[in-house]
């Protein structure tokens, strides 16, 4: 009888052959980072991915006015939010096993009237997005990715600085032998969000037409846009273009153990949730994996959490089995299980103290099970019923998923939330389970593999039952 539980490092229960496949799922997961830079862009992952493994759409479901066992269905919100579904045998009414995770991430948004000159320097005027340290964002090579609809209606993608040959964007800092007054400042006064302008130009247009313009340098950029993409000053005001770190996932340590990447937070939980719901077969319960926007700003907005999208999602697969009513509908949201996946804090022994090392979670120690999140006091929390980490739990021990527990730093230091919450108001059981990131928000995080890979594993077991 174990009467003491000690959480151990995941990389000692592996075999050769499993650390072959944590390796192999690492290497999948770093194409994902790589391609799905922004929301818009893991939405296209996903969709591509499900239809190769016989997934329709929902209007193609709803076309077709039948559902059954065993069917895939995704529902598209808007290219910025997804649903797939993974019909069970049993009906909707008697609750879906769901994994929920977001696939927004902390960055930096043009402003709708961004571009400017000064000092014969082209800038785009900036407004952060999610918890950032601002002072992580200068001097550092930067990517543009977004879309943006012109007058005529006509859609242009833009994705620049990821290629070898692209150029890259830049914010700048203060030389240190000038920073005298910045550094006396706090850490969070000594970048402005106003200050994060984005360089992107500094050539003056050149002919004799514009011999009499005020910012030839401005002009020209403008030129080069028009000439590129047929875009116009003005169809920024219709465009959504996010600037992130233009530096590609890579693995981290002699041992190669570790990653670092932009956007952890939270593709780490995402990527598994989708190779879970992807290599799953037809079960008892309705399988639900969820790629959500707005995370990490709320979850607001028509493609977060909070809007109706998922909720209107069942509704129409309900309706798809006949006999539809609203009953039917709460039932199966007040039924299901979920775990909200979703990222957390773990050990750095650089900053030991703003956790508890008896409550936190470690790096390679295997998923995370997060009972209640929030802060001070647990305000603004799920905290998950005691019934339904029993259960959760047990899955991972009859499957061999390496987990471990952790609170998001000690009581009082500060907090966080996630989506748990949410589902939680519809009456669901709720637990937050996912991968443990070092440097969480900045440009740059931390995971380790096999933690990932753990996750993968627990939410495709979880699925199952």
């Amino acid at each position: 009888m174990d009467l003491k539980k000690e959480f151990k490092n995941a990389w000692e229960s592996l075999s050769e052959h499993e650390v072959k496949e944590v390796m192999d799922y690492s290497n999948e997961y770093k194409k994902f980072l790589d391609y799905g830079k922004t929301e818009r862009e893991c939405v296209k992952y996903i969709i591509d991915e499900a239809k190769k493994y016989g997934y329709i759409s929902l209007e193609e479901a709803i076309k077709n006015n039948k559902i059954e066992s065993g069917a895939k269905i995704y529902a598209n919100n808007k290219d910025k939010s997804v649903a797939l579904f993974l019909m069970g045998n049993k009906e909707l009414q008697e609750g879906m096993r769901v994994v929920g995770g977001h696939i927004d991430s902390p960055r930096i948004d043009l402003k709708p009237v961004p571009v400017y000159e000064d000092s014969d320097q082209a800038l785009l005027k900036t407004h952060y997005y999610g918890g950032i340290k601002k002072y992580q964002w200068t001097a550092l090579p930067l990517s543009m990715h977004g879309v943006l609809y012109k007058k005529n209606g006509e859609k242009v993608e833009i994705c620049i600085g990821e290629k070898d040959e692209d150029p890259i964007f830049y914010i700048s800092d203060l030389l240190i032998h000038l920073s005298k007054d910045q550094m006396a400042k706090k850490l969070s006064e000594g970048i402005t969000g106003e200050g994060l302008n984005l360089l992107i130009g500094n050539m003056p247009i050149k002919g004799e037409e514009y011999k009499d313009e005020k910012e030839k340098v401005k002009l020209n950029v403008l030129k080069i846009l028009n000439e590129m993409y047929g875009i116009e000053e003005e169809d920024f005001v219709s465009a959504e273009i996010e600037i992130v770190p233009a530096s590609k996932a890579r693995d981290v340590g002699f041992d190669r153990s570790m990653i670092s990447a932009y956007g952890h937070d939270d593709r780490v939980c995402s990527f598994a949730g989708l190779k879970a719901i992807l290599e799953n077969e037809s079960s008892e319960y309705t399988q639900v994996g969820l790629f959500m926007d707005k995370e990490e700003v709320g979850s607001m907005g028509n493609t977060g959490m909070q809007s109706r999208f998922f909720e209107n999602c069942v509704a129409e697969l309900i309706n798809l089995e006949g006999d539809y009513n609203d009953l039917k509908l709460r039932r199966s949201l007040a039924n299901s299980k979920v775990l909200s996946a979703d990222v957390t804090a773990i050990m750095d022994p650089n900053y030991p103290d703003v956790v508890d090392k008896r409550n936190c979670a470690y790096l390679s120690k295997g998923i995370v099970l997060t009972k209640y999140t929030g802060a001070r006091g647990k305000g603004g929390c799920n905290d998950a019923n005691a019934e339904f980490v029993s259960h959760v739990k047990n899955v991972f021990n009859e499957n061999n998923i390496v987990w471990q527990t952790g609170e998001l730093g000690k009581v009082d230091q500060g907090g966080g939330g996630t989506i748990a919450y949410i589902l939680a108001n519809y009456g669901a059981e709720v637990i937050d389970c996912g991968v443990g990131v070092m440097s969480m928000h900045a440009p740059l995080e931390l995971v380790s593999k096999v933690d990932c890979f753990m996750a993968y594993r627990g939410y495709k077991a979880f699925l199952n039952n």
